[in-house]
């Protein structure tokens, strides 16, 4: 029998997964999420400027700080319980065959108020004989419209991929899309809670206008013999020897 859950995903291509980090665990990934942003934890080139298209703020580090692979750089977060959680919903949204591909924190500071482009996300990735994936958006602070809540386009990941094009700065890509768009839906979240989209999914944000944190974890699916091929085509989302280098180098620390 297919979950609500399930059906919504199928259906819609989103859908609010709930709670997948409990109260008493936020401060744990909070602290941890915080040490990698300070650089406590090391991110080497694993970290960028994902609001580059836009100029930078004074006393603003990023616009929107991406730093990818945290559970590589911090081995740790793998043994939390959100990574079992987050491929328990996983399995149940694209199958037992999926694995964990990559993960990646996206942060948008206070009064950054630069928004995400709307785009869909296997516009960025290799093509793939089996194309299901799903993105697991989990938010450490309560979101709305104001600090950068989820927007998706429901029903778009039954539509043909859209054109995108290079932002401005030519690191990431957009598409033609907008908040106007019939289906565009928010989704406010408390702290804890997730919501699930597919890889052909059109979705956004806003941009952080107040004065609080907008801290997000997203942890990437697919099935575990496309991860084998992607890697043999050299797509592995940027973990690389630096990434090993880097965890060395802090687990030397310790």
């Amino acid at each position: 029998m297919v979950s609500d859950v399930a059906q919504k995903f199928a259906d819609d291509g989103f859908a609010v997964v709930g709670e997948v980090i409990s109260p008493d665990e936020l401060e744990v990934y909070r602290d941890i999420y915080d040490r990698l942003l300070s650089g406590e934890i090391e991110s080497g080139d694993k970290r960028s400027d994902l609001g580059s298209h836009v100029p930078r703020k004074e006393g603003v580090v990023e616009n929107i700080t991406q730093i990818m692979w945290p559970s590589a750089l911090h081995p740790p977060l793998r043994d939390l319980p959100l990574h079992a959680k987050a491929l328990s919903v996983a399995r149940e949204l694209i199958g037992a065959d999926a694995e964990l591909d990559f993960d990646m924190m996206i942060h948008k500071a206070p009064h950054t108020g630069v928004a995400t482009p709307w785009h869909q996300d296997a516009a960025y990735w290799v093509d793939m004989p089996d194309r299901r994936a799903v993105s697991i958006w989990v938010a450490l602070d309560d979101t709305d419209l104001d600090n950068g809540c989820m927007w998706y386009v429901r029903g778009s990941h039954q539509q043909p991929l859209r054109p995108h094009r290079p932002t401005s700065d030519g690191k990431n890509i957009e598409c033609d899309c907008s908040e106007d768009e019939s289906g565009a839906t928010p989704v406010p979240m408390r702290a804890g809670g997730a919501a699930a989209h597919s890889g052909t999914t059109l979705h956004y944000s806003r941009g952080n206008t107040t004065n609080g944190l907008r801290r997000a974890y997203i942890l990437n699916y697919r099935p575990a013999a496309m991860i084998k091929l992607e890697r043999e085509r050299g797509a592995d989302h940027g973990l690389n020897e630096n990434v090993r280098q880097v965890r060395n180098s802090d687990a030397a620390k310790d």
